[in-house]
């Protein structure tokens, strides 16, 4: 049975806004509660692992354990990178770079291993490691890239938030308009939503002496958590009374 949803607008606007919630969770514990980024990163990894043993032994498609892994991943990436460009002193360039470089590499295990890069085409244990593995590290690539844009680019919070929305647009433009694999253009789009959730959480919860409007990381985070909740809600919703009209006609041809 498929244990993943659907790529819809609708999958888009939620991986959207957990992203966001993921940055403003993730330096609401290492910064806000000071914590640091380290030990956040552990407390954070320990947390993605544990909702994802939960996903891979689930046995069907659960929304809210699905996008609980998803947030995990969005916050441990989050504090992975800031530890790996701040603590470690790589910077933004150079820990992108690394993390380019891991993410092509699970790409490369997961091509050798001889199955495709689909996301609606996983049926195995190990495919689903892989594509988990490859959204970790690809929202911890995007947290650098977003941090990258806003705070070395010049363009600051909405300028970067612009142009990741201008990238996102050719990439949907290509999506229907052109020969180009669907496949490749949703990771791309997958990577590229990650510092959009970068900028928009940082320009929502920085000071507005940097170029933010000061709402905070709690307050931020609190109406990003109600937002995706409520998405979630409609979504098991949606999920169950699917399921149980295919059941009905199943058991009318039978």
């Amino acid at each position: 049975m498929n244990k993943l949803p659907q790529i819809t607008i609708f999958f888009w606007i939620m991986k959207i806004c957990a992203t966001t919630l993921g940055e403003t969770g993730g330096d609401l514990l290492s910064m806000t509660l000071n914590v640091g980024y380290a030990v956040s990163s552990i407390i954070l990894v320990g947390m993605f692992l544990a909702t994802l043993i939960s996903q891979l032994v689930s046995r069907k498609f659960h929304p809210l354990l699905y996008w609980s892994v998803i947030l995990m991943t969005s916050m441990a990436g989050t504090t992975m990178s800031d530890y790996m460009d701040r603590t470690l002193g790589l910077g933004y360039a150079k820990g992108s770079m690394i993390l380019v470089s891991i993410l092509l590499t699970i790409f490369a295990l997961w091509r050798l291993s001889g199955k495709s890069l689909s996301v609606t085409n996983i049926s195995t244990p190990s495919e689903e490691l892989l594509y988990w593995t490859a959204i970790l590290f690809s929202n911890t690539l995007g947290t650098a890239l977003g941090d990258f844009l806003a705070d070395q680019s010049g363009l600051g919070y909405c300028g970067g938030a612009l142009l990741i929305i201008s990238l996102l647009a050719l990439v949907a433009f290509a999506a229907f308009y052109s020969g180009i694999s669907r496949v490749f253009l949703f990771w791309i789009a997958f990577v590229l939503t990650r510092p959009l959730g970068a900028t928009v959480g940082d320009f929502f919860t920085k000071p507005l002496d940097v170029g933010g409007i000061g709402f905070g990381t709690v307050g931020t985070s609190i109406v990003l958590f109600s937002v995706l909740g409520t998405l979630v809600a409609y979504t098991t919703w949606k999920t169950r009374w699917t399921n149980a009209v295919v059941e009905e006609d199943y058991r009318m041809l039978r």
